[in-house]
């Protein structure tokens, strides 16, 4: 995959989440351009094209980042933290998917502008739903600002 054409960055260490999100994804024929990376620390390093990704341009965006909150090395909040601090990456859309429902989490993360909050269902099929919906509206439906 060309890492220029990411649409969907996805953050999460738990590889059966993964793998439920991109079942999900493909499902509904969205999971063609979806990236993964398994803790925070190589979150920011894509994002800003450092580390592994020097090859990567800030500019070259995702369209949308799946991000979870509790993550290795750094964690999703600090991530979030990032990116909104740049002026280079803070229109990047961020949603925070996580099984995480403590208000704390969900007003740091509103706090931090994020862009939608995500509580992953327990069911299967309702995670497949939320997966897919939010898919379709970040990929298809959303319009972002020109970079």
């Amino acid at each position: 995959m060309d890492l220029r054409d990411v649409e969907i960055l996805l953050v999460e260490d738990d590889p059966h989440d993964v793998e439920l999100t991109l079942r999900a994804l493909r499902k509904h024929n969205l999971a063609n351009r979806v990236y993964v990376v398994r803790d925070g620390a190589e979150a920011l390093d894509f994002i800003f094209g450092t580390g592994a990704y020097t090859e990567r341009q800030v500019t070259d965006r995702p369209k949308v980042v799946l991000l979870d909150l509790r993550l290795p090395k750094v964690n999703g909040l600090e991530v979030l933290r990032a990116i909104r601090s740049d002026e280079r990456t803070r229109t990047i859309p961020v949603v925070v998917l996580t099984s995480s429902r403590e208000e704390q989490d969900i007003v740091e993360s509103y706090r931090l502008g994020v862009n939608s909050y995500v509580v992953k269902p327990v069911d299967f099929e309702k995670f497949v739903q939320a997966v897919a919906e939010l898919g379709l509206y970040w990929l298809l439906l959303n319009e972002p600002p020109r970079q």
